[in-house]
């Protein structure tokens, strides 16, 4: 009897509210945390219609896949060579890069040594050059310069001698190289510079005979073009790329070294372009 009572009189006090009611469970959870976008489709990593191939051979590498020799590359550069914003280093360019040539040639030995460091401008470069770089004894260089000279305002007619230089020396050296200008990012673009080294640099690998890859117009086509948000290809800091278009740089960048080493002189009636790639077309809008 008076435990009946008990609850009659505990029903009447909550109903009249003198006692809280404990929400239901589902109300009292916090709000889950706003994920991450989804990364893009391995299907959007296609270079902008037009590109895919380098105007100029890689004749030593050419030359060491032709005699199965070792394949030295180097990737040199900064934080973007280094791997930030990457999620573990595994995921850098330099690694997939070399995981995406070691599957297109796999009776090759090659490997691709990670000489980036942060923060680094091209007279940083310039200074470990032959200790970093000369002294592996490269077959291929990639080169990868310009972004923090952007972000920092360093004038450009400072770096324009400074990348001469350095691909004056690689070329002493007898290495083949390639050159990569800055991302399309943010951070990048806030700069009214960021276009003007994206030039320099374009013309400084037409002045002095090498390759280029250019990330900018990549990046800038899959922004503009494919409608991605920089949040998919970008990390958190909306600078460094992230897994997925470091992926994506590695898969283009290995068909285009690919495609460079392996080009057979051009006949009567062959363009650029129709060349077979261990066996597969290599086409500018080659998806993962």
């Amino acid at each position: 009897m008076t435990e009946c009572l008990f609850r009659v009189v505990l029903a009447v006090t909550v109903a009249a509210g003198w006692l809280p009611v404990s929400p239901p469970a589902a109300a009292q959870e916090a709000p889950a945390a706003q994920s991450a976008p989804a990364p893009p489709d391995p299907a959007v990593c296609v270079a902008p219609p037009g590109t895919g191939h380098f105007v100029r051979p890689l004749a030593r590498v050419a030359a060491r896949l032709k005699n199965g020799e070792l394949v030295t590359i180097v990737a040199f550069g900064s934080s973007s060579t280094a791997g930030a914003g990457a999620s573990t280093p595994a995921m850098s360019y330099p690694s997939r890069l070399e995981a995406e040539l070691r599957q297109r040639f796999p009776a090759a030995r090659i490997d691709v040594l990670n000489r980036g460091v942060n923060g680094e401008e091209a007279t940083d470069m310039l200074r470990r050059l032959d200790a970093s770089v000369i002294a592996e004894q490269p077959d291929l260089v990639v080169w990868q310069v310009g972004t923090n000279a952007v972000l920092r305002d360093t004038m450009i007619d400072v770096e324009a001698p400074l990348i001469h230089q350095g691909l004056t020396r690689l070329k002493d050296a007898g290495t083949d190289v390639v050159l990569i200008d800055p991302q399309f990012a943010p951070k990048v673009l806030a700069k009214p510079e960021a276009e003007e080294m994206v030039r320099l640099i374009a013309n400084a690998a037409k002045q002095d005979d090498v390759d280029l890859f250019n990330r900018f117009a990549l990046m800038r086509f899959w922004h503009d073009d494919e409608k991605l948000p920089f949040e998919s290809f970008l990390s958190v800091d909306l600078l460094h790329m992230n897994d997925w278009s470091y992926a994506c740089v590695a898969k283009l960048l290995s068909a285009d070294i690919a495609e460079a080493a392996t080009r057979a002189p051009l006949t009567a009636g062959t363009t650029p372009g129709q060349v077979s790639v261990v066996g597969h077309q290599i086409a500018p809008s080659a998806p993962f």
